[in-house]
């Protein structure tokens, strides 16, 4: 078989279009592929299909392919231009490439491959020889490329949170598919603008599909999510986990100021003991539970706030909005008996938050998805060695976590 026929089998290259020299070049260890179509071909406008005739080529383009063995192996071509009446004159498509890239789509779905298993534009990039550049157009085209297929479904379950993007307080704000597991949205800041330039985007229809949204007390969240959804501060649930956060954070300042006095006293009971208190009573380790239940039955302020954490995790275990309200009507009231002032703020602010607290009931979702998403950003960001540029970041998200349909 002549190698021209070879090729045009391997790249599928149907009429009219066929391969008419091949050449290789062993010094530079490169396979070269010239690609012609028939004299009297038409071809489609690529805007609405219509058969043109054709107007002229644009000048000779090169594209990457795969490598022929050890080969680097480039095609070349030159586009035919066609004269669209509705469209004037536009390039025609080729089988191999998409349009404005460098690479057959062949080798984009090899890159793309590669950076998901790499993780790391960088390693891709000592892979197969090419330039960071050309990898991060690939990653950049593979996203447009998924959020264009994307049907435009109503999401039931959603939840946002933050992300740190640099040091000094900078943040993105990132929206998922608690269902699906997906990164949806990801804006610049943790604003009410950054959420609501979601909502915006969203159709009536979709926004009226929300069911609920996950999140932490934050007011701007829960500002855009109020104002942009309809019933928007009906599907608020302020994620169990940050309220629980708040709590153990509350419990550790009593156990300082309490570690603080015994110190003064010579007394180190409470030394050492930050961890043990901030596990929940299931998770306690097994070698700590002497001790610990000995520190519980000492008449320690800390051992109290413990209590009252601990009795707290039962608000979720409610069978409905009612019974949540008056379990924390009693919880509230044994705050205020205690009279610890940590305790008695943080009840004070969960009673001003309780209706989208109890909420949870309806609607039994945490930002727990949310969690793991930040975490897999977080790697992607670590195997990266940080982004400077926020575009590029939203890309990477999206690009490992959006579950896209990426391949050309």
């Amino acid at each position: 078989m002549q190698d021209t026929k070879l090729y045009e089998q391997i790249l599928g290259l149907k009429d009219p279009w066929k391969v008419s020299r091949v050449e290789v070049n062993v010094d530079r260890q490169e396979v070269g592929i010239w690609v012609e179509h028939a004299p009297e071909a038409s071809f489609a406008c690529p805007v609405c299909g219509k058969g043109c005739g054709l107007y002229d080529h644009a000048p000779q383009r090169s594209w990457r392919h795969l490598d022929t063995c050890q080969f680097q192996t480039h095609l070349h071509a030159r586009v035919p231009r066609v004269s669209c009446p509705e469209h004037g004159v536009v390039n025609a498509e080729v089988p191999w490439g998409a349009k404005s890239s460098r690479f057959t789509l062949l080798m984009e779905r090899l890159i793309i491959d590669l950076l998901q298993a790499c993780q790391n534009i960088q390693s891709v990039c000592r892979l197969i020889q090419i330039s960071w550049g050309a990898v991060a157009s690939v990653m950049a085209r593979a996203v447009e490329r998924g959020q264009r297929r994307k049907a435009p479904t109503a999401i039931a379950y959603m939840g946002v949170d933050e992300k740190a993007f640099k040091k000094r307080h900078q943040y993105i704000t990132v929206v998922s598919d608690l269902e699906n597991g997906s990164v949806e949205y990801v804006a610049q800041h943790r604003t009410s603008e950054s959420l609501a330039g979601y909502y915006l985007q969203l159709s009536d229809q979709q926004r009226q599909g929300i069911q609920a949204v996950a999140m932490d007390m934050c007011r701007a969240y829960e500002h855009a999510t109020t104002q942009h959804l309809p019933d928007g501060e009906k599907k608020i649930v302020f994620d169990r986990f940050h309220i629980m956060r708040n709590t153990n954070e509350a419990l550790d300042r009593i156990r300082q100021s309490e570690n603080w006095e015994l110190s003064r006293q010579k007394d180190q009971t409470l030394a050492r003991t930050r961890q043990l208190w901030l596990w929940s009573q299931e998770n306690l380790p097994e070698k700590y539970q002497d001790r610990f239940a000995q520190l519980k039955t000492l008449d320690l302020k800390t051992a109290k706030a413990w209590a009252l954490k601990e009795h707290l995790r039962r608000l979720w275990d409610q069978p409905d909005v009612a019974a949540a309200r008056r379990f924390f009507g009693h919880w509230k009231r044994w705050v205020q008996r205690t009279k610890l002032p940590p305790m008695i703020h943080l009840a004070r602010t969960l009673e001003s938050k309780l209706e989208k607290i109890v909420s949870y009931c309806r609607h039994p979702i945490t930002s727990a998805g949310c969690e793991g998403l930040n975490s897999k950003i977080a790697t992607v960001q670590k195997r990266a060695a940080g982004f400077r540029n926020i575009e590029r970041l939203k890309t990477a998200i999206l690009f490992y976590c959006g579950k896209l349909d990426l391949y050309p």
